[in-house]
């Protein structure tokens, strides 16, 4: 069975995609997880995040590979090393957007997304899941929250990964993800019209991850 959970940034996707794979027994994937991989590459190589040439040759030399640990936790390999937690710097969050928007990327990692979706069961979760990567996936979910509890909730996020960030920069830097990954071109962010569509923002973790279970099982 293959789980797709789509939404924007900031809505919760990945905390209750991760709990929701493991009370499943599921392999859970995090797409989004793998443009921040290919944009730490690019950066790393000093090449122009506006070269859509050469990030589209990068991504074809590149291999990213996600490996689920027993604590519950995702590590994030590219090209054999262990990315996990520079994936997470604000300069990655700054221009991955930026990155995953290039037609050619997106055709090159959602090759690979699949190819990991059919290994068994999985949970994935990103912003096209449900409508380009796997659009006959058994389960779809549209995950979202207020934007407000959305910047919040980042805010606390990156903040516990010691990244010394202000809140006013995280409301911008979600406003302009919204806007980027609503109206890009190639595979915008958007509801499956079979996608089950839920508010978190008054929702706690659990009670998210309660009711997609109620609907998976």
């Amino acid at each position: 069975m293959i789980v797709a959970i789509d939404g924007p940034a900031g809505a919760g996707k990945s905390t209750v995609a991760k709990i929701l794979a493991k009370r499943l027994g599921f392999l859970y994937i995090d797409t989004g997880a793998m443009y921040r991989a290919l944009t730490l590459k690019a950066l790393e190589n000093n090449i122009d995040i506006g070269d859509e040439r050469k990030i589209n040759e990068l991504a074809l030399k590149t291999c990213i590979d996600l490996r689920n640990n027993s604590d519950g936790s995702l590590s994030i390999i590219l090209d054999g090393r262990d990315v996990s937690l520079d994936i997470r710097r604000p300069r990655i969050t700054q221009y991955v957007s930026d990155v995953s928007k290039i037609k050619g990327v997106r055709s090159v990692l959602v090759k690979m997304q699949r190819e990991l979706g059919q290994k068994g069961n999985c949970v994935l979760e990103g912003r096209d899941i449900g409508t380009v990567v796997f659009p006959d996936a058994e389960k779809k979910f549209f995950i979202d929250a207020s934007a407000e509890v959305r910047v919040s909730r980042r805010f606390k996020e990156l903040k516990g990964l010691n990244q010394n960030v202000a809140e006013d920069d995280v409301a911008k830097d979600l406003s302009n993800r919204d806007k980027i990954d609503s109206t890009r071109e190639v595979s915008p962010l958007r509801k499956a019209d079979d996608a089950i569509y839920i508010d978190t923002t008054k929702l706690s973790i659990e009670g998210v991850v309660d009711k997609m279970l109620g609907y998976v099982k």
